[in-house]
């Protein structure tokens, strides 16, 4: 897992799939409509959805093996609980059709990150991840970006 700011992301060097993920996400405002974005075909694309945060009780834990998420928000903020995936009981197991596996909630073991409007969290496949929870024990309504990057793609340069 990275948490960092936006304006960070030219420190990292994951290849030109990870500028494009950037320049889209720059592109976007608190405006942007809810839906999916193409960036390229199905190796790199983004969802833009609006809800209202929640309790970890209401909240799935979920990990995926073919792509890498960078999440933020565009308007909110919202709090992530991630934890490794080889610390976790499978609740349901792995589907190939929509790239995710479910786990059971463990209240220990896990880093918490707050992330609003500028802050990014990108999360690999190893990282179980519940997004969409309350700071501080408030619901607020949210705008959020998910870009899914094709785990292949992210090189080191």
């Amino acid at each position: 897992m990275i948490i960092d700011t936006l304006k960070n992301s030219n420190f990292y060097s994951f290849g030109s799939a990870w500028e494009q993920t950037f320049e889209f996400l720059n592109s976007l405002s608190s405006e942007s409509e809810d839906k999916k974005y193409a960036i390229e075909g199905d190796d790199i694309f983004a969802i833009v959805m609006s809800y209202t945060t929640t309790p970890p009780k209401d909240a799935m834990l979920e990990s995926h093996q073919n792509y890498v998420d960078i999440q933020t928000t565009l308007r909110g903020a919202e709090a992530f609980e991630c934890f490794f995936t080889d610390m976790l009981e499978v609740n349901v197991p792995y589907d190939a059709s929509k790239d995710a596996a479910f786990y059971k909630y463990t209240p220990h073991c896990h880093t918490r990150a707050n992330v609003f409007p500028g802050t990014f969290v990108m999360l690999y496949p190893h990282d179980a991840h519940m997004a969409g929870l309350m700071i501080d024990e408030q619901p607020e309504f949210i705008k959020k970006v998910v870009v899914k990057i094709r785990k292949e793609l992210l090189t080191l340069s």
